[in-house]
């Protein structure tokens, strides 16, 4: 309904070069910038400048941009509406989201999807938070779960729309002797001095981890990465250090370690948004996943056991 060359001109925005956008798009270079020429020369504007060996956009470019973000969330409004309006929705659905949503949270969604809406073409994709909103602006996927972190975008940003699913508590998982495995409450705070576990520096639960640990007070001694649940387990087991997973992580129960539920204000945890295109809320497919990914998240949300000794 929209002229997709408005489209070129968000993904070149969003991801900063020709070279990026093209891919997001599938397209080459050349037909990024031959499409953004032509954009321009239809709006009798500059959109773009050289600066250096990348490109700036104009004034009239960030002009362009804010009306288009409006026109797609309407046309995003329009679609729901008839969707629900003709009670039939065909040709594919796409839902992403990061490991933990993908193994847990997207398959039920995807099998009732498929139940509900035989006539579409139901996809599973995996990927990290900040790709799955590169996947959903390129019209590659169509909802997102996903964590926020400092480089998410904000709520305010008129591209998406961003709704809070679930607050997913970090535990501690240390050696199944360790000290803290006996105690009745644990905060972050008494595991300062521990050597830690962490993802890789740049991913999400290398932030996460960092982030939580500073909100209590330290800088955590890392000694190994692993970006794996079951790579950073198994290293706690053979005691290399300690790690924090998010409750909904599934471990290996056969592995000599405690995991422990941690306490104090406020105790750390990773909150997972489920994220569409702005306008797409309402869609009946967006609705019926977002109600299947509630109720399985509540489903795989129990407590851990606590630890039953004594306070040491």
């Amino acid at each position: 309904m929209i002229d997709p060359k408005l489209r070129v001109l968000q993904l070149v925005a969003h991801h900063g070069t020709v070279t990026a956008a093209a891919a997001a798009l599938h397209y080459t270079p050349s037909a990024v910038s031959h499409q953004l020429r032509q954009l321009a020369a239809e709006l009798g504007v500059e959109l773009v400048t050289q600066s250096g060996r990348g490109i700036r956009l104009t004034t009239a470019a960030r002009t362009v941009l804010r009306h288009a973000d409006v026109l797609h969330a309407q046309a995003e409004r329009a679609q729901a509406e008839l969707t629900a309006a003709t009670e039939g929705a065909g040709g594919s659905f796409t839902l992403c989201g990061f490991s933990t949503a993908a193994t847990h949270l997207l398959p039920p969604a995807a099998a009732t999807l498929r139940d509900h809406y035989p006539q579409s073409k139901v996809r599973v994709i995996e990927a990290e938070p900040a790709r799955c909103f590169d996947l959903l602006l390129a019209g590659d996927a169509d909802l997102a779960l996903l964590i926020a972190t400092a480089e998410t975008p904000p709520t305010s940003d008129t591209r998406f729309e961003q709704h809070p699913l679930l607050d997913d508590p970090l535990d501690l998982v240390v050696p199944s002797g360790h000290p803290l495995a006996a105690r009745r409450r644990v905060t972050l705070a008494d595991a300062a001095d521990e050597p830690w576990i962490v993802g890789r520096p740049g991913s999400t639960y290398h932030h996460l981890v960092l982030t939580a640990c500073m909100a209590a007070g330290f800088t955590p001694s890392i000694v190994h990465y692993a970006d794996e649940w079951d790579t950073g387990t198994a290293l706690v087991a053979h005691d290399f250090g300690i790690i924090l997973v998010p409750r909904l992580a599934r471990l290996h129960e056969d592995r000599p370690v405690a995991r422990i539920p941690l306490h104090g204000e406020p105790a750390p945890a990773r909150r997972i948004l489920a994220a569409t295109r702005r306008g797409s809320r309402e869609h009946p497919v967006v609705t019926t996943a977002l109600d299947t990914i509630t109720t399985t998240a509540t489903a795989l949300h129990p407590a851990p056991r606590q630890p039953a000794e004594q306070e040491g």
